[in-house]
Parts: structure tokens; sequence; C-alpha cells
């Protein structure tokens, strides 16, 4: 049976202030994880730092990237924050990461060489792994060139990397490289499809990734779509119907929550689709955590 788990993320907009005393309330709601994305032009915490606060105010509160952008950082430098995190908080770190931010306006934010933003991202996610699984590393590759890398104490439950990403590419990267998958604005149909073909494509690397490590972002947009979501929607799945993408009511919600379950994924982010978090998380706790086994 595979393991249901299901967390959520602030409401878009939610700045420090507001974020402070929101991890230690989810702990003590008995929330499973607390997911943050990165949106750099915005009120929102950057995930890193917001990751190391939310640890720090719990114990058992499981906090992770959704997503977070690998190409144009430095791998060894995010290998010393997540072991740093890891060695912190042990069992509570869940980084994932994807090839580019969700905005635009963005991309320059994260360099990479002209026309190889998917090539770095290989090669930065293969260190990556090497230096969060072994005690020293020395890499000699097209973008980095490490020599006898030793990074401190690794914890004791290995570190899984997870992957975003809706492309073919990008679901052959994560059969190929990551831990597991979470993804977006996918109808089940879709989502049991993706899953398919990173099983396949991890089958023809020669690996296995484990059967509860797929999951999907889902928004709870209860309130009416807004004009920015729809337009998301519409450009992450065309021609699918938004019914089968955002959950326009907690009864939707649950329903397509039961979906994905169907169509092998176990984790989940439920994302707000407007303020008002209160409700939001009643909501949540009422409809969606008895689905949790």
């Amino acid at each position: 049976m595979l393991k249901i788990r299901l967390g959520v993320a602030p409401a878009a907009g939610t700045g420090p202030a507001e974020f402070a005393g929101l991890a230690r309330r989810l702990e003590d709601a008995g929330v499973d994880s607390l997911w943050l994305s990165e949106l750099v032009y915005s009120p929102e915490v950057d995930p890193m730092i917001g990751m190391a606060h939310a640890l720090a105010r719990t114990s058992k509160l499981k906090v992770g990237t959704g997503v977070a952008i690998l190409p144009g950082r430095h791998p060894v430098l995010v290998a010393k924050q997540l072991l740093t995190l890891a060695g912190l908080a042990p069992k509570r770190v869940l980084p994932v990461f994807g090839l580019r931010p969700a905005r635009e306006a963005e991309h320059d934010l994260f360099p990479v060489p002209a026309g190889r933003r998917a090539a770095v991202f290989d090669e930065s996610l293969t260190l990556l792994r090497r230096l969060l699984e072994e005690d020293e590393v020395s890499f000699d590759g097209e973008f980095f060139h490490v020599d006898r890398v030793h990074l401190g104490p690794r914890p004791g439950k290995r570190l899984d990397v997870w992957l975003g990403g809706t492309a073919p590419a990008a679901l052959r990267r994560a059969g190929r490289l990551a831990d597991g998958w979470l993804g977006s604005f996918h109808t089940p149909a879709q989502a049991r499809a993706a899953r398919i073909a990173i099983q396949e494509a991890a089958a023809e690397a020669g690996r296995e990734i484990e059967e509860d490590h797929f999951g999907l972002s889902l928004v709870v947009a209860d309130q009416g779509i807004p004009a920015e979501l729809a337009a998301i929607a519409a450009s992450r799945s065309a021609g699918a119907p938004v019914a089968d993408l955002i959950a326009t009511s907690w009864a939707d919600a649950r329903r397509l929550v039961e979906r994905y379950i169907e169509a092998g994924l176990s984790k989940f982010v439920i994302r707000p689709g407007h303020g008002g978090f209160d409700a939001f998380l009643e909501k949540f706790q009422a409809e969606l955590v008895p689905l949790q086994n």
C-alpha cells in the first residue's frame, strides 16, 4: 500500500511577517509538510532561508522546496546547504529542483551559458548527488570542476532529491537522475502517463524509483479561479479541462486527490488559490487529511 501524505504551501504573497509563525502552527495542527516556492520578485520567503527557519521552529514538520531552481547555482554550495539542513533536522528536508523559474522575468537571475540550461541541469544534478552521497568528491565536467571536495558529515538517512517538470525531457531526466517527481497542473491521466514515463526512463538507466516517490502540487481555488492561475494552467496543459487541473471546491479537491492516488501518486502539496489561510487550513484538515494512511 502506498503511503499517502499531504502537505501545504503558503498562500501567494505570504511575506516574512506572516510566515514567521506558520511552521509551528502547522506542526501543532498535525500537518505533514510545508512547501516553499522559488518566487524572487514577490514578498514570499526565499525557500532555503524559509526551510531553515521552519525546521528550527519545529521538531516533526517536514519542509520542502516546491520547486527551487538548480541551474545557475553552484552544486557544491547547494549541497553544503542541504547537508547542513539535513544534519540539523534529520529526515525532514525535502529538496525538489526545477530547470528554470516559473516567471520569465527571473530567468536572468540564474545564469547559464546560452542554450545549455538542460545540459547544466544534468551535470549539476550528477555532481549534487555525488556530493550528498560520497565523503570526498572529485569531478571534471563541462561546467564544473572540483578536486577532493569534502563537505562534512552526511546524514544517517540518504537525502533524496526530487525533480519537477512536465516536458518529456524533464520526465526522462527525473528517471535518469532523481529519486522522485513532483508535478503540477496535470490531469490524473497525464499524471499517470508521467509516472510511467519516469519509471521507464529509470529502468532504461538501470535504476528504480520507489513507488511512493511520485507527487503532485494541487491548487484549491474555492472562491473562483483567478485569471493568472487559469492562464498558467492553460499554458502547462493546453486543452485539458480546467476542472481536472485546479480544484474549484474542497469536494473537487478530494475527488482529484483520490483520482491521483488511483494513478499511482501518493504525495501531495495543496496550495490555496486565494488568501484566508485560516479557512484553508481548516478545510484541508477536514477534507483531505483523512486520506492519509
